[in-house]
């Protein structure tokens, strides 16, 4: 498990708590965090993790991170819906 002082967040995906709350789909910090340290699914590819973390009936986080010099680098998070994943 991930000590959560060890994850940092991108420009990018500080931005992106602000762009999603204009589109009424308000994520926490704390929605990330869990999805990384306990997701539902994880994937990778190449050197870019994928955490999926259900968060209600229709939707599910999927964060997008990477392994840099003993950090977790959140790059970016979005909601996805849950059929697309299979949860």
């Amino acid at each position: 498990m991930a000590d959560v002082s060890k994850i940092k967040f991108t420009k990018h995906a500080l931005e992106k708590f602000d762009f999603l709350k204009k589109y009424s789909f308000e994520i926490s910090r704390e929605q990330v965090l869990n999805a990384i340290l306990n997701p539902n699914r994880l994937d990778k590819k190449g050197n870019q993790f994928f955490a999926i973390k259900i968060i209600n009936a229709k939707h599910c986080l999927r964060v997008v991170y990477e392994k840099r010099k003993g950090f977790l680098v959140v790059i970016t998070f979005y909601p996805v819906r849950r059929n697309r994943y299979g949860l």
